[in-house]
């Protein structure tokens, strides 16, 4: 130890030239000298640092330019040693006030021990990121402070609260490449969990037995996108699965011993098209089985009347979360579903619709604003470790054909949506379509194959599983209720045993 006593002696001297303010910010020269000497002496050592710390990280100056410069020739498999970094840094004017070439070369000999190098570096990134907080509190105080008019209160929290997540997500040394051992224990997981509820899901349940069965319940980390054209009940469909997820939440221990969900969840609802109360209308209609039409209009008898309190009060306790602020950027939908998984926990978001929410910049074309969305979306599924559920809407090409099933390619700026999603899905009423398509009461033959077909289809609807990552593809048939906005497992005659039969 007594080789950096030198070294020690010679910081006061820089610290010394610093604002009076930035000498009481966190930082060990110490820990510094004690990593940049184990490097400088085992080059072996900076691949178990890299994923932690970067030069920005050294509080000293010149130690960040002496990491920088190693790190730069290992990279490319050349040494880093006081000998080879004395030619790059024999004119820096840092390394001069600190002694000179002959400064590296204490660094190197005063390292005590190469396994404590990994410890150090962890040390100087938690006080990098305590120097950054500060300067961010500062940061946040002057912008508070100066009152403009194109600086909203609520533009600024948002902004903070981006900087501050950009800040916790800096130096995780948990991320990059995992072992494939880590890897197929996390499937193993996943697949566990579907066997211990006797191979039934491993994801969230919908509460629609055939779609469950189809797509296995709702992925973490998946974006799902819902298709259709105007009136084939997608926002209704989408509504029905997050009364169902919310219904059913339990609380309690999960398989990694962390408290959260064990079934059903906490669900996040963005309703950019209509409003929380609009919204909410739905959801008492089909928990009270009332006509939407009659709660709006108040035409309700004693006994409705009373279920539809009944059905307020169940479902006060439902964790379902709704934000109806229109037109919002992708980055504060993304602020905001972060401090609603912080807050109360979040297990399946849901927005409705994709083409409603902003880019956080405007693009050169419609095309880039929606691929930023979707990405943005996928982002938010990945990083929260949860489904993503986005309403979208459809081109009038489907008018023009025949058979007016959606595909893949009536998707609005389809590329970006289709690329992105890990499913894409598709309402369809054939009822809607056939209903306009009624003949003339003169054509009796025509008429009556009408009403044929109009029997068939009546209270039916399909979602087709246009694209899935992690299974098949196909049609679900369900039931739906127009009345109450409710769509439901369908009956069907063969299906005698009660057992799921999403797979067809």
């Amino acid at each position: 130890m007594n080789e950096i006593a030198p070294v020690n002696q010679n910081m006061p001297a820089i610290s010394g030239a610093a604002e009076p303010e930035t000498q009481t910010m966190p930082h060990s020269i110490e820990a510094e000298q004690q990593l940049l000497g184990a490097i400088l002496t085992n080059n072996e050592i900076f691949d178990r640092v890299a994923m932690i710390i970067k030069p920005m990280h050294f509080y000293e100056p010149t130690h960040a330019r002496i990491f920088e410069i190693a790190a730069n020739r290992i990279a490319k498999n050349t040494l880093a040693s006081p000998v080879t970094l004395k030619a790059f840094m024999e004119d820096d004017e840092g390394l001069k006030e600190l002694g000179g070439p002959s400064y590296l070369a204490r660094l190197a000999g005063a390292a005590i021990s190469a396994f404590a190098a990994r410890d150090y570096a962890q040390m100087i990134y938690d006080l990098a990121i305590r120097r950054e907080l500060i300067l961010l509190g500062r940061d946040i105080a002057d912008r508070a402070t100066r009152v403009e008019l194109d600086s909203e209160p609520k533009e600024q929290i948002v902004a903070a609260e981006q900087a501050l997540y950009a800040l916790g997500e800096e130096g995780q040394s948990d991320s990059g490449f995992q072992s494939f051992l880590n890897a197929v224990t996390d499937a193993v997981n996943v697949a566990n969990a579907a066997y211990q509820r006797e191979g039934e899901l491993s994801g969230v349940s919908t509460g629609l037995i055939d779609l469950d069965g189809k797509l296995g319940g709702l992925h973490k980390s998946d974006l799902l996108i819902l298709a259709g054209r105007p009136s084939m009940g997608k926002t209704s469909l989408v509504t029905n699965i997050a009364y169902n997820v919310a219904k059913a939440y339990k609380k309690g221990l999960k398989p990694d011993g962390t408290e959260g969900a064990v079934q059903g969840g906490v669900v996040g609802f963005y309703s950019l098209e209509m409003s929380a109360e609009q919204l909410a209308s739905r959801i008492l209609s089909d928990a009270a089985e009332i006509s939407s039409h009659k709660i709006r209009s108040g035409d309700m008898t004693e006994d409705e009347f009373r279920r539809f309190v009944e059905a307020a009060k169940t479902l006060e306790a439902c964790p379902l979360f709704i934000d109806d602020t229109p037109a919002l950027p992708i980055s504060q939908l993304a602020a905001r579903a972060r401090r609603l998984k912080r807050t109360h926990g979040l297990d399946v978001l849901i927005v409705d619709y994709l083409q409603l929410v902003r880019p956080a910049s405007a693009k050169d074309s419609r095309v880039n604003e929606v691929s930023e969305i979707t990405q943005g979306l996928k982002a938010i599924a990945k990083e929260l470790d949860i489904p993503v559920i986005a309403l979208s809407q459809l081109s009038r090409a489907v008018e023009q054909r025949e058979d007016k099933r959606p595909q893949l390619s009536d998707l609005r700026e389809s590329g970006s949506i289709e690329q992105d999603a890990d499913c894409v899905m598709f309402v369809y009423r054939g009822e809607y379509y056939k209903e306009r398509e009624k003949p003339s009461d003169d054509d009796l033959a025509a008429m009556a194959t009408w009403q044929e077909e109009m029997e068939r289809l009546h209270a039916k609807a399909e979602v087709i599983i246009g694209k899935q990552r992690h299974g098949p593809i196909g049609n679900v048939e369900l039931s739906f209720i127009g009345e109450f906005t409710r769509f439901g497992n369908l009956a069907k005659t063969w299906q005698g045993d009660g057992q799921d039969n999403g797979g067809y």
